[in-house]
């Protein structure tokens, strides 16, 4: 199946009415109850290499305690590791937190910017982070390609790419926009709970007639 053959609207249409038995995403969670970009963007970084499980008791516990940018600078990096322990690299990810919070004051007014370039200066925001604080917290165009959505789209054939970055930026070239904001939140969905990396659940997979499999060796 080619890249311009593939069903991608009709597909995601599938998955958006399929997948609502599942539990979205951290993140897409928090964006529905109004949370703030500063919020978003900070629970995104404790994100990484975290389970959202974990975030989701972590990242209120720490909100609880410090919810601006200025909060944060005064509470410390100690202490912030100490609230945000056990998520993966907490120490590394107070320090990043105090020092994105100190740019945010000293540059920004205290606020977090909705322009996607002003976040990645921000010290280790990357483009996944940093597309998630524009779509989930400003709710502006933008497409957040983390794992999930480089592999699944690799594995229809959708795409062609090496990288998440690859895969963004074929996906704005080509994607419709009004599946840019909810594409992370529908394959972070499918990936979590059908569409695993190795040995995907295929035969209860809501897209599988169209699925072309590309690199599936094994599923169940």
């Amino acid at each position: 199946m080619s890249t311009s053959s593939f069903p991608i609207e009709q597909v995601l249409d599938t998955l958006e009415r399929e997948l609502a038995v599942y539990t979205p995403p951290l993140i897409d969670q928090m964006g529905e109850v109004s949370q703030t970009p500063f919020r978003i963007l900070i629970a995104t970084i404790l994100s990484l290499r975290t389970k959202d499980t974990l975030t989701a008791v972590v990242a209120p516990r720490l909100f609880a305690v410090a919810d601006t940018p200025a909060a944060m600078v005064a509470l410390g990096a100690e202490r912030i590791a100490e609230l945000i322990y056990p998520v993966g690299f907490y120490r590394v990810k107070a320090q990043q937190i105090v020092h994105i919070c100190q740019i945010l004051l000293e540059r920004y007014n205290g606020e977090v910017p909705a322009d996607l370039d002003e976040l990645l200066k921000l010290p280790g925001v990357g483009r996944k982070t940093a597309n998630l604080v524009v779509t989930a917290g400003f709710g502006l165009p933008g497409i957040c390609v983390d794992i999930h959505v480089h592999r699944i789209c690799n594995r229809w054939g959708y795409v062609q790419t090496r990288t998440p970055e690859e895969t963004e930026m074929a996906l704005r070239a080509r994607l419709p926009q009004r599946y840019w904001i909810p594409i992370n939140r529908l394959l972070v969905t499918l990936g979590q709970n059908i569409c695993h990396p190795t040995s995907p659940r295929c035969s209860i997979c809501p897209i599988r007639e169209v699925c072309p499999r590309i690199g599936v060796t094994r599923s169940r």
